[in-house]
C-alpha cells in the first residue's frame, strides 16, 4: 500500500495497481504511512473495509441509488445496470457513485475509485458497521476529513474536478417522449405549446428518428430535409435533443459499422474479433471507448447532426445494455429442449423461466469482451462503470474538436465519478409512481455531492401511465432541478402538459411560467455552486444540525436562499414540515401575484392546495425572480424582482454570464451584490453593479419579521 497526501485533509491509498479511471484530477504527494484511518481491512479473496459506526451517523452520498438521503441501513452495489424497475429491494441502478460521508462522532467522506464492482452495505448485515467489499484489490481509497458534511463534499468536489455546465437555454422546460414518429408530430407537439402558451425550449427526438435505429443517421422517410427541419424548429424556439446509443448496428454499407471494423474501434472477444450483441437494432458491436483513439473517432461524429443545426444529445443504453448474445439465446433454448415434455417441479419451472429472464444484460456476456488499452486486452467486467462515462467523454472531446467555446446540452443514463466534468445525467427509466417523485426528491442532493449537478428525473415517470394529479405534483417539483425534461415511453399515457384535463394543463402552465421567473436564481446559484465547488441541492442538516433536520428527508434546500417542501403523496392538500427557523412563505399560483406569510420555527401542518408550491425564503436571504418568456432566449430581465426576508439583514450576489460560451473560466461573467439592512423603520439598501449590462432595475419587495412588506425600486 502506498499513501499520498492531496491537501491537508485528503489521503489516498494505493493498493495494488489501480486501472485509471480519471475521476480524480488533482495529484498528491507520498508520505510515509503504514495504517488506514478509521477502518479495518479483512483481505481473503476481495478486500473489505470494516468501520464501526455510532448510533446517531448518518451517511450521506453514493449519488444516484435506492432508498433515503441517509443511507443507513441499506446494502447498495456499484454496478451500471440497465434495470428500469426501481423498486425499493433493487440494489444497482444506472450509475457507479461509489463516494459516502460519515456525519457524526467523527466527519469523513471516503472515495472508492474502482470501475469494478464495489458493495457498501451500510448497516445491513449488522446494523452498526459499515462494510465496504472491493472484488478486485487494485483500487484507490480517499478518506476525506472535515468539520462538516458540505466541508467535506468540498474538498471532494475540489479534487474530481469542475462540474459540466449546460448552454443557459438548458435551464428551460424540455419535452420527450419515445414515440414521436416522425417530423410532422414533432412540429404538431410544438405548435401545441405555442397554442398553449407554454413555455418549451426543447424537444427530444427518441429512437424513431434514426434510419433503422443506427447512430448518426436520420430516416428520410419520417424526417426529411432534416437540416432544414431543425432549423425551422429552431425559429419556432425549439431545439431538438436526439438520441445516442452506445451498440453501433451490423451492416454492410453502413459507415460508422465499417470503419470501426477496419480501424479496430469496437471491444472484441477473447479471439480479438468484434464482440457481437444485440440491442435496438438486433445486432451490434460496441465502440471501445476506453482506447482514446476510438473515443475520439466517435465523438467527432457528432458533428455530423451539429453540421444540420443540433445544439443537444442524450446518451442512453451506454452500460452498456444488451438485450441479447448468441451466447445467451443458445444456452436458454438448450434448456428450453431439456425441458420438453417433462413435469417441471417449482426448481425446475423457475430455473427455465430465469435461464430467459437472464438473457438480458448477463454477467456472463460482460466478461466475454475487452477493451484495448495501448496494446493490452482488458476485460470489460473489471471496467464496466467506466462505459458510459466513457461514451459521454467522447461526445464531448468531439464537441470540443468540433466548436472549443461552445456549450452543448448533453446528458447520459449511466455515469461513474469524474463524468461530471463532461456532461449532466438523468436518473433513468422510472416510473409514474408517486414514490418515485420522492425517490428524485431524495437523489438529487446525493447526486450534488458526487458532482453531477445538471440533473433531473423523467418528470411525470417513463414507464405506466400518470393521472393528471400525478404529473402536476412531480412538476411543481422539477421546476426546482437544473435539467427539467417531461418524458415518457412508447404505448404509455401522453404527458405533455396539454394532454390533460383543462384544470391540470392550466396547474402545470403555470408552473412551467415560474419555472422561467426562477431561472435568474437558479441559474445564479447554478453557477456559483460550480465555481465555488459547492451544491445546489442540499439536505437541510448541511445548514440545520439540530436533531430533527438530520432526520428530514423529503425537504431540500435549494441554493443559498430556498427550502422546499414538494407534495409527493396522491389526493394530499397539505403535509407536515419541520422548519429549524422561522422563514417566509411564499405559496406561489400566478407567480406575478405573490402573498407572503411567516411560518414560525417548529413542527407544522400547511394546508397545500393542488395549484400552489409552497416555497420558503430563509431569514436573511433574497430570492431574484425574473419573467417568463416562452423560450429562455426570449426572456427579457431588464428587471428582476428581489424578494428578500430581513430581520435585520439580508444580502445577495446575483451572477450571470452569456450562457453560450465557457468564458466564464476565464472570469468573464457579471455580478450585482445587493445588501439590505433595516434601519429603525426603512431599510438602507446597497447596490453594486459588478459588469452586468441587461438589468436597469430591480423591484424590492422586503418582508420584515411581522410580515410588513416594504416595496422599492433602484435603478442600476
Amino acid at each position: 500500500m502506498k499513501v499520498y497526501k492531496i491537501g491537508d485533509n485528503i489521503l489516498k491509498y494505493r493498493f495494488g495497481t489501480p486501472f485509471p479511471t480519471d475521476a480524480v484530477v488533482k495529484a498528491g504527494e507520498g508520505i510515509e504511512k503504514d495504517s488506514i484511518d478509521y477502518f479495518q481491512i479483512e483481505e481473503k479473496e476481495e478486500l473489505k473495509l470494516l468501520y464501526k459506526m455510532a448510533p446517531k451517523d448518518i451517511v450521506f452520498g453514493l449519488g444516484e441509488n435506492q432508498r433515503g438521503i441517509n443511507k443507513r441501513g441499506g446494502k447498495y452495489i456499484s454496478f451500471c445496470s440497465d434495470d428500469p424497475n426501481h423498486t425499493p429491494g433493487k440494489r444497482s441502478l444506472y450509475g457507479a457513485h461509489n463516494f459516502i460521508i460519515i456525519d457524526g462522532m467523527e466527519n469523513f467522506g471516503v472515495f472508492i475509485d474502482h470501475p469494478g464492482k464495489v458493495v457498501f452495505d451500510i448497516g445491513f448485515n449488522h446494523k452498526d458497521y459499515l462494510e465496504i467489499t472491493i472484488e478486485d484489490k487494485n483500487f484507490d481509497l480517499y478518506i476525506i476529513e472535515g468539520n462538516s458534511p458540505r466541508e467535506i463534499v468540498s474538498s471532494f468536489l475540489n479534487i474530481i474536478g469542475e462540474g459540466y455546465v449546460p448552454p443557459k437555454w438548458a435551464f428551460g422546460y424540455q419535452q420527450s417522449r419515445w414515440s414521436y414518429p416522425d417530423a410532422e408530430k414533432v412540429e404538431e407537439i410544438a405548435d401545441k405549446f405555442i397554442e398553449n402558451n407554454i413555455p418549451c425550449d426543447a424537444i427530444y427526438l427518441d429512437i424513431d428518428y434514426m434510419e433503422d435505429y443506427k447512430n448518426f443517421t436520420v430516416s428520410e422517410e419520417r424526417f426529411p430535409n432534416f437540416k432544414e427541419f431543425v432549423e425551422k424548429m429552431k425559429d419556432k424556439g425549439f431545439r431538438l435533443i436526439p438520441i445516442i446509443d452506445a451498440g453501433v448496428k451490423i451492416e454492410d454499407g453502413y459507415e460508422i459499422y465499417e470503419e470501426g471494423v477496419e480501424k479496430g474501434y469496437f471491444c472484441v472477444n477473447s479471439e480479438g474479433e468484434p464482440f457481437v450483441a444485440a440491442v435496438w437494432p438486433g445486432r451490434v458491436h460496441f465502440p471501445d471507448f476506453l482506447n482514446r483513439e476510438s473515443r475520439l473517432w466517435f465523438g467527432k461524429k457528432y458533428g455530423k447532426l451539429i453540421d444540420c443545426g443540433i445544439e443537444g444529445f442524450w446518451n442512453d443504453m451506454n452500460e452498456p445494455a444488451i438485450f441479447y448474445t448468441n451466447r445467451g439465446i443458445e444456452q436458454a433454448i438448450e434448456e428450453a429442449k431439456k425441458a420438453e415434455g417433462k413435469n417441471l417441479n417449482i426448481d425446475s419451472f423457475f430455473g427455465l423461466k430465469d435461464e430467459f429472464r437472464d438473457i438480458s444484460n448477463n454477467i456472463e456476456d460482460y466478461k466475454s469482451f475487452y477493451h484495448n488499452i495501448e496494446g493490452k486486452l482488458v476485460n470489460h467486467y473489471d471496467v464496466h462503470n467506466l462505459y458510459g462515462y466513457n461514451m459521454t467523454r467522447s461526445a464531448d472531446e468531439g464537441f470540443k474538436n468540433i466548436a472549443p467555446n461552445k456549450r452543448f446540452l448533453l446528458i447520459s443514463r449511466s455515469s461513474y465519478i469524474g463524468m461530471h466534468r463532461h456532461s449532466g445525467i438523468w436518473t433513468g427509466d422510472n416510473h409514474s409512481w408517486w414514490e418515485h417523485i420522492l425517490l428524485n426528491v431524495k437523489m438529487m442532493p446525493s447526486l450534488n455531492m458526487c458532482g453531477f449537478l445538471y440533473s433531473g428525473a423523467d418528470t411525470g415517470g417513463f414507464s405506466d401511465d400518470a393521472n393528471g394529479e400525478l404529473a402536476v405534483r412531480w412538476t411543481q417539483f422539477s421546476i426546482f432541478t437544473p435539467l427539467f425534461r417531461n418524458h415518457s415511453a412508447k404505448g404509455t399515457r401522453h404527458q405533455e402538459p396539454f394532454a390533460f384535463d383543462e384544470e391540470s394543463n392550466s396547474i402545470m402552465k403555470e408552473a412551467i411560467k415560474l419555472r422561467y421567473g426562477l431561472i435568474p436564481y437558479i441559474y445564479s446559484e447554478y453557477m456559483k455552486a460550480i465555481i465555488n465547488k459547492d451544491i445546489y441541492f442540499a439536505p437541510i442538516s448541511f445548514e440545520y444540525n439540530d436533531e430533527y433536520s438530520r432526520r428530514v428527508e423529503d425537504q431540500l434546500l435549494v441554493g443559498d436562499s430556498l427550502m422546499i417542501s414538494p407534495i409527493y403523496e396522491e389526493n394530499s392538500r397539505g403535509r407536515y414540515i419541520w422548519l429549524p427557523e422561522d422563514m417566509l412563505l411564499w405559496k406561489a399560483k400566478d407567480y406575478s401575484e405573490r402573498k407572503y406569510e411567516i411560518v414560525e420555527k417548529g413542527h407544522r401542518y400547511l394546508d397545500i392546495d393542488i395549484d400552489e408550491i409552497p416555497i420558503f425564503i430563509r431569514k436573511n436571504k433574497v430570492l431574484v425572480l425574473g419573467k417568463h418568456a416562452n423560450t429562455v432566449d426570449d426572456i427579457d430581465n431588464e428587471e428582476l424582482v428581489v424578494i428578500a426576508f430581513a430581520e435585520d439583514k439580508a444580502s445577495y450576489t446575483y451572477y450571470d454570464d452569456d450562457g453560450r460560451s465557457l468564458d466564464y473560466r476565464d472570469g468573464i461573467y457579471s455580478k450585482i451584490i445587493i445588501e439590505i439592512e433595516k434601519r429603525e423603520d426603512d431599510y438602507q439598501i446597497n447596490v453594486e453593479n459588478h459588469g452586468n449590462k441587461d438589468i436597469k432595475r430591480l423591484k424590492l419587495e422586503i418582508v420584515d419579521r411581522e410580515g410588513k412588506v416594504t416595496k422599492k425600486t433602484i435603478n442600476i
